[in-house]
């Protein structure tokens, strides 16, 4: 796998990598993640950088190293600062589906004068569109719209990263989500990944981020397939 060697330090993009198979199970629960001689092969970098990435995750409580036992996943959750609600994926992978998550394009869009975009995030701004497959079939389809970032990022940047990680290097922290739900019918590009016949309405989740002064930060809807699984939400009391 090849790494951007422009930002971020190559142990902490390897870091981010292994966190996300960890959460969407790709890494299960209890299992021991690749030796370090084969993530060294995986991504192409030396055995000292390999082992930074893994005592980040020791420290962060995801990972448990035994001696002559590999690495174990002992921690499949994420930490979520503005709630204690599990995310949805986190539900799917204890019941022991994979979630697997393709970015598709990244590019930035002009927007319609008198548009909710416009009205957003003025003249332009950065569309992202990510798919993801729920053990193994199209589940749910995602437009992101953020700010444009004063370079124009390529796609690599956000392969087997978290937009959020992404955007907290860009100096974007968030602080309050606003989800909203409803029924639809799925736009063309959104359809054809789901595989569905016309006609049929999909769940469409509405996301409004804002940063810690209020403003919007990140919009996204994602159109789930809920004839293969529903959107489950768990409350811790």
């Amino acid at each position: 796998m090849n790494l951007s060697r422009k930002d971020r330090p190559l142990y902490l993009q390897i870091k981010n990598i292994l966190k996300e198979r960890i959460l969407y199970g790709v890494y299960p629960l209890g299992s021991n993640i690749p030796s370090e001689p084969q993530l060294e092969q995986e991504f192409a970098v030396s055995k000292i950088t390999v082992r930074g990435a893994i005592q980040e995750l020791v420290q962060e409580g995801y990972l448990e190293k035994g001696s002559g036992k590999g690495t174990k996943v002992i921690r499949n959750k994420a930490a979520a600062k503005w709630s204690k609600w599990k995310h949805f994926t986190e539900i799917l992978v204890e019941e022991n589906h994979q979630i697997r998550k393709e970015w598709l394009r990244a590019g930035t869009v002009r927007n319609e004068v008198g548009s909710e975009l416009h009205g957003m995030f003025g003249e332009r701004c950065l569309k992202l569109e990510r798919a993801y497959y729920l053990d193994g079939q199209p589940y749910i389809f995602y437009e992101h719209y953020v700010k444009s970032p004063r370079k124009e990022p390529e796609l690599e940047d956000f392969r087997d990263h978290s937009l959020y990680d992404v955007l907290e290097e860009w100096g974007i922290s968030l602080d309050k989500l606003r989800d909203e739900f409803a029924v639809s019918l799925p736009p063309d590009e959104a359809k054809r990944f789901l595989q569905l016949a016309d006609g049929v309405p999909v769940l469409k989740r509405s996301r409004y981020s804002r940063d810690v002064l209020g403003s919007l930060a990140e919009y996204s809807v994602g159109y789930y397939n809920t004839e293969l699984q529903n959107y489950i939400v768990d409350y811790d009391a």
